[in-house]
């Protein structure tokens, strides 16, 4: 279950966010609000992935934004369960960093997850021709095409015409989903299940928060609040290490859907209690013009004591006999008590319980509603992106392609 609360007892009405959710519902862009999708063979997607876990020691994904940063999130705060391992490509246009992937397959078997609506933007399509090159070049046309699984748009586009040709194994990407609110279709749940992740837990995890999305409204509502009140950047602040990719995935999410008309929020993010030893100086006592939103987990899945030493060198003895987690907590606490103290609003979403499928799943469906819900309060749409297209524009251009004049 996830709570809400803000360190301040406040009255949040949230009428307008119940109001902004009807409008949502009303959106053609809403198709995430019914988890699975009508698309989603969920059967299919875990007998391909046990397929792939049975010939491949690789599956790389290809995309960028929505398309894999949601699945790696995911993936890097459970970790990996199978023998395949997950790889990441198409994200960027860095030769290092695709050289870096091709020399860790190394001659490896491996498969290919393409996953684009159009197939024609620029990063990941280059990644993928790359890649099929190589992956053809191992192992011919014909087992080539049995290795690439095309996530992507059910009728139209560059990449659904290829997958038609080549008879590559695909999935649909729903027409009234955006790639910023598709996680819990196939575009991550064939990489989840790839990674032996339970994906009817990740599911029902984010259904029982659209069942109870009260905690959602009281997020949307509050950052308003903030906004509205000169405090244009949201810090989320997480105490787990392995929530990073989990941060960068909702920056996306409310940076792209928020960001509009000369407004938004701007999101970052920081790892505590690593960051208290950069970070944490300016936002104790830099400028106030941020609010900072804490997600907090009831338990931990592992655990470590901290034992006693005879010389006590490090004064640490008053420790002993303590779990990590217990400090881990205190400094939590402590934290917000004194991000408060010096002025900073700030919030907490809670998870009773512990860092699983569930959980996030939960997660993942709390940020999307609730970033759906802000962003209508500030009278913007939040599934479109026109400004992403300034730099493609400038891009295509500069490269010279055929109908952008130098």
């Amino acid at each position: 279950m996830i709570t809400f609360s803000a360190t301040e007892n406040i009255y949040i009405d949230t009428n307008p966010a119940k109001r902004a959710y009807q409008k949502i519902q009303e959106n053609p862009m809403s198709g995430w609000l019914t988890i699975p999708t009508p698309e989603t063979n969920l059967e299919d997607i875990k007998l391909t992935a046990q397929k792939i876990n049975a010939d491949s020691d690789f599956l790389i994904c290809i995309g960028i934004g929505g398309s894999y940063l949601g699945h790696r999130a995911i993936i890097e705060a459970l970790g990996n369960n199978s023998k395949t391992k997950i790889l990441y490509a198409g994200n960027s246009l860095s030769t290092k960093s695709l050289h870096k992937i091709i020399n860790e397959i190394g001659d490896a078997n491996f498969s290919l997850n393409v996953i684009s609506k159009s197939g024609t933007t620029t990063e990941p399509a280059i990644a993928f021709r790359i890649l099929k090159q190589k992956l053809i070049e191992k192992y011919g046309e014909e087992e080539a095409a049995n290795r690439i699984y095309a996530t992507t748009d059910s009728k139209n586009g560059a990449l659904k015409s290829e997958a038609t040709k080549n008879d590559y194994k695909a999935f649909i990407i729903p027409d009234n989903i955006g790639g910023r609110y598709s996680v819990l279709t196939p575009v991550g749940l064939l990489p989840l299940a790839v990674a032996g992740l339970n994906i009817d837990d990740f599911i029902h995890g984010a259904n029982e928060l659209f069942k109870n999305p009260e905690p959602a409204y009281q997020y949307a509502i509050l950052r308003t609040l903030c906004a509205e009140r000169g405090y244009d950047t949201e810090v989320l602040a997480t105490f787990d290490p392995e929530m990073h990719y989990f941060a960068e995935w909702w920056k996306q999410l409310f940076g792209e859907s928020e960001g509009k008309n000369h407004q938004g929020i701007f999101p970052a993010s920081v790892i505590y209690t690593t960051d208290l030893h950069s970070l944490g100086q300016y936002i104790q006592e830099g400028r106030r013009n941020i609010f900072e939103t804490f997600i907090g987990f009831k338990d931990a899945k592992e655990d470590l004591t901290i034992p006693e030493s005879v010389e006590d060198l490090d004064s640490l003895n008053y420790l002993a006999g303590k779990s990590l987690t217990y400090v881990n907590k205190k400094a939590y606490e402590a934290t917000v008590d004194a991000h408060r103290a010096g002025g900073i609003p700030v919030f907490e979403i809670k998870i009773d319980g512990q860092i699983d499928e569930t959980s996030l799943g939960g997660l993942i469906a709390f940020f999307e509603l609730s970033c759906a819900i802000s962003a209508t309060l500030q009278n913007v749409d939040p599934f479109n992106q026109p400004g992403v297209e300034a730099y493609k524009t400038n891009m295509f251009r500069l490269l010279g392609k055929p109908g952008y004049t130098n």
